[in-house]
């Protein structure tokens, strides 16, 4: 019986509460052309680690939001992060402010979540930040069940499995282990166009898998 009402409450999480579209088959491809996943590190992995007044900080966000403007002067129009700290909630503050300007009005942002609660330790100004985000995202939806890496897994394979491109703020020089890698190597071999921006030198590169 617990199980059942956990399973009707995800049910209603993801179909009722947040109103989630499913797509059409057969137009999954075309419509990926037109979607970004972003993906990067969380604020421990950056040398001013939670500082976001650090003036390294700052020149990670103006590069994010160039390439979001570039990627929608594209035709990029639906943008997909994972609600973590760091990079995933810079992106969504920063789409959602481009979203207030008539030139981006019709920016999508779309959450994917692990799982319920996945935010239950954070303090209560990087909850407050994200509760907001989700109150204004076009999508949100909760991918797991329950807390576990097979459930960051499934979140981080679907938000690929939705795009034709990717905004990563990662080291591709130097791997490290993280969700941030798996996203990344997904991406790769999904074929999606990756744009890369440095972790500490906020430098831009491209690699564009279909061409290889």
């Amino acid at each position: 019986m617990t199980w059942i009402i956990k399973r009707s409450w995800l049910i209603y999480l993801v179909h009722g509460k947040y109103n989630m579209q499913r797509s059409t088959p057969g137009k999954e491809n075309y419509m990926n052309s037109f979607s970004c996943v972003i993906t990067g590190h969380r604020p421990t992995r950056f040398k001013f680690k939670y500082n976001e007044k650090d003036k390294r900080c700052q020149r990670i966000k103006k590069c994010l939001q160039e390439q979001l403007i570039r990627l929608y002067h594209q035709g990029v129009r639906c943008f997909w992060v994972g609600g973590a700290m760091g990079v995933d909630m810079w992106a969504a503050e920063l789409l959602l402010r481009m979203k207030e300007q008539q030139a981006y009005q019709d920016v999508e942002l779309c959450l994917a979540l692990p799982f319920e609660g996945y935010n239950a330790d954070w303090d209560d100004w990087h909850r407050k930040r994200m509760d907001f985000i989700r109150r204004y995202a076009e999508k949100v939806l909760v991918l797991g069940e329950m807390p576990s890496s097979e459930s960051y897994k499934k979140r981080n394979y679907y938000m690929v499995e939705q795009a034709g491109h990717m905004i990563a703020v990662y080291d591709n020089a130097h791997n490290m282990r993280s969700g941030t890698q798996q996203t990344v190597n997904y991406a790769k071999k999904k074929g999606l166009q990756i744009i890369y921006i440095h972790p500490d030198t906020a430098q831009v590169t491209a690699e564009d898998i279909t061409k290889k």
